[in-house]
């Protein structure tokens, strides 16, 4: 099996990398969420110019035909970044929900060459995120309702739903309650095709916040390198005592060891591989830990300031916090891990009972 990145891949990579070290500086981006609506169109704009938001949009439909293993890569750079969640539900999972509709069916014809070409944002609701990143600019919802049998698919657009404004620790999160009747104008895939579709957004949910999360562990590690380099106790720069180099190790030896476990779920996801639920989970795990690492021993090394609003290491770590239980918190994954390992006939399937606890909290 062969994890080595296309040429194509990584080059385009580091595009968005020299892009975004550009266009989304932390100080632009405090800027940015202190607005109302906590994002930029002009980013945003500028970011569908990059040919990020047609990524994994088919040729057919306007877009560059990419697929799950080139949004591995991607992620981990809208983490490094801190970008906001949105993009990455619209052109990562709600393009792949929409993809999987019938190539003729008019929601798909409609939204994805919206998608690629970046004129609309798509909120994504699942059962195991109860509030909804970015309800509030969403162009179309999609939405779950569960009813006997599985889980149906409602394409809504965003006036016909309310939006009820949540908090979060996470300056640049904006998360709703959001409040819709479901009806046969809405339903794109009934209880059987769309538990199909749900299935596979989870694991694409999982893996997009899985690199995001690496993302974040990578930039925390940095800034606190660059920290201990700079600051100095006794007449000697502190990164130079032993027991700041073994803190900031951890870190390293904790994202060296989750990328391949990222790569090999993102490669189960793109080939339908059956133990890909194990895997995704697997990787939600061992991602998010390399996260919390990185904010932990970040701010130790850092002290108390690290915490603080002038110090950019809290914007990330906050994030890190937050993402860590979106589209599923460890208990929901060591679960699901745990019925694919040692349950006789438990399926691979990822919702579980829709009303368990573990499925009704999100990172805030």
């Amino acid at each position: 099996m062969d994890f080595t990145f296309t040429d194509d891949q990584t080059a385009f990579r580091d595009s968005i990398s020299r892009f975004l070290m550009t266009e989304a500086a932390p100080e632009m981006l405090r800027e940015i969420w202190e607005t109302d609506g906590g994002r930029s169109p002009n980013l945003r704009n500028k970011i569908a110019e990059q040919g990020l938001t047609a990524l994994s949009v088919s040729e057919d439909e306007g877009g560059l035909g990419q697929g799950d293993v080139a949004w591995v890569l991607m992620t981990q750079e809208l983490g490094y970044y801190a970008i906001p969640d949105s993009l990455a539900d619209t052109a990562y999972v709600g393009a792949g929900m929409l993809a999987g509709l019938p190539a003729e069916h008019a929601v798909r014809v409609e939204w994805l060459p919206r998608v690629a070409d970046g004129s609309c944002r798509i909120a994504v609701g699942h059962p195991v995120n109860p509030l909804i990143a970015d309800a509030h600019l969403a162009d179309l919802l999609l939405l779950p309702n569960v009813v006997k049998g599985g889980t149906e698919l409602h394409a809504v657009p965003r006036a016909a739903v309310d939006v009820v404004p949540q908090g979060s620790i996470d300056g640049s999160r904006r998360l709703a309650e959001v409040r819709w009747t479901p009806g046969a104008a809405t339903r794109v895939a009934d209880a059987a095709a769309g538990q199909r579709l749900w299935d596979e957004a989870l694991d694409r949910g999982a893996i997009n916040v899985s690199g995001q999360l690496v993302g974040l562990a990578q930039r925390m590690l940095d800034l606190s390198v660059d920290y201990v380099a700079q600051r100095k106790q006794f007449g000697r720069p502190i990164g130079a005592f032993q027991a700041v180099k073994h803190h900031l190790a951890d870190v390293v030896t904790k994202i060296e060891f989750a990328k391949p476990v990222l790569y090999r779920a993102a490669y189960a996801i793109a080939h339908n591989e059956p133990q890909r639920a194990l895997l995704v989970s697997h990787a939600k795990l061992v991602c998010a830990d390399a996260a919390w690492t990185a904010a932990r021993k970040g701010i130790q090394v850092h002290g108390a300031m690290g915490y603080t609003w002038e110090v950019d290491l809290q914007m990330f770590a906050k994030r890190a916090w937050v993402l860590d239980a979106a589209w599923g918190d460890r208990a929901f994954h060591k679960s699901r891990m745990g019925d694919s390992l040692f349950g006789a006939d438990a399926p691979l399937g990822p919702l579980g009972p829709v009303d368990s606890p573990r499925n009704t909290q999100e990172g805030r």
